[in-house]
C-alpha cells in the first residue's frame, strides 16, 4: 500500500493540472487502504488537460505497484472506477475526444437513462469504448513514465510511509523538492 500511495503522490507532484498535495497516509480508514489529500482549487469547468492529468495521477498508484513489484493488485479498484467514469464523461459527454467528434450523449432530461442506453449506434458505442480504453491506457503509460523517471523518490516516499504511516507537505517537499508547477510539469508529458 505504501508504494501505491507513493505512486499517487509522486505522479501528482509532477503534473501541472493536479491540485496541491498536502498529505499522504497508509492508515486504514473504513474501506480505504490509504489516501492522498489534495487542496482543491475551485473550478467551474475542467479542461481536457486537467482531466488527463487527474486520470494520470489516479493511475499513479497502480503504476507504482507495477514499477516496484512488476505486479499489480486489486488495490486500485476505486481508482479504476473513478478514471473509467471520468474517461467516459470526457468522450461521451463533454466532446473532448477528436475521434468521436462534436457530439454529446449527455441527457439532462433523463429521457435516455444511463450512458449504456443512450441514443447512439452500436458502432458509435464501440468507438466510444475504444477511445475510453485508449485514453486510460495512454494515461497509465504516462504515469509509469513519470514514476520510472522519479523511481528513487517513489521508493524514498514509500519507505517514509512504511516508517511513519503519514507524510505531510513538509515531508513531501523534503523527498520531492518544492513543487515547480509550470516549468517542470510541461516536460513530463
Amino acid at each position: 500500500m505504501a508504494h501505491h500511495e507513493a505512486g499517487h503522490a509522486v505522479a501528482s507532484w509532477y503534473l501541472k493540472n493536479v491540485d496541491s498535495l498536502v498529505k499522504v497516509s497508509i492508515i486504514l480508514r473504513g474501506k480505504s487502504l490509504g489516501a492522498a489529500w489534495y487542496l482543491p482549487e475551485e473550478r467551474q469547468i475542467i479542461t481536457k488537460s486537467q482531466f488527463l492529468d487527474q486520470i494520470c495521477a489516479a493511475l499513479g498508484g497502480r503504476a507504482g505497484e507495477d514499477i516496484i513489484f512488476n505486479e499489480i493488485s486489486s488495490g486500485a479498484l476505486d481508482d479504476l472506477e473513478k478514471v473509467t467514469k471520468q474517461a467516459y464523461n470526457m468522450v461521451a459527454y463533454f466532446f473532448l475526444d477528436e475521434e468521436v467528434g462534436p457530439i454529446s450523449f449527455y441527457d439532462s432530461t433523463g429521457e435516455y437513462g444511463r450512458l449504456l442506453s443512450k441514443p447512439h449506434s452500436e458502432s458509435m458505442g464501440k468507438l466510444i469504448d475504444t477511445e475510453v480504453l485508449n485514453l486510460i491506457t495512454t494515461q497509465y503509460q504516462r504515469a509509469k513514465n513519470i514514476l520510472t523517471k522519479h523511481k528513487d523518490e517513489l521508493e524514498e516516499l514509500a519507505q517514509l510511509l512504511l516508517k511513519n504511516e503519514v507524510a505531510n507537505k513538509e515531508d513531501l517537499e523534503q523527498v520531492l523538492g518544492k513543487r515547480k508547477a509550470t516549468e517542470l510539469l510541461q516536460s513530463e508529458d
